[in-house]
């Protein structure tokens, strides 16, 4: 009980990160007229925050007891 507690804690704070990295003042950041191999910046930044958001997901949740 006390493990699936603790995911669950991980999990809501994983979406709150979420929230933050995909709200206006960061998306703003990156909004500039540049690009990273090809790629505008802003486009990079949610693909990569996209992808680093399910890559911890996924290890939050198949994490396994040592």
């Amino acid at each position: 009980m006390y493990r699936s507690r603790l995911t669950a804690q991980r999990l809501a704070a994983l979406f709150l990160l979420g929230c933050v990295l995909f709200n206006y003042p960061v998306l703003a950041l990156f909004n500039r007229a540049a690009s990273v191999l090809g790629v505008p910046v802003l486009y990079a930044w949610i693909f990569a925050a996209w992808l680093a958001l399910i890559a911890v997901m996924a290890f939050v949740i198949e994490k396994r007891r040592d």
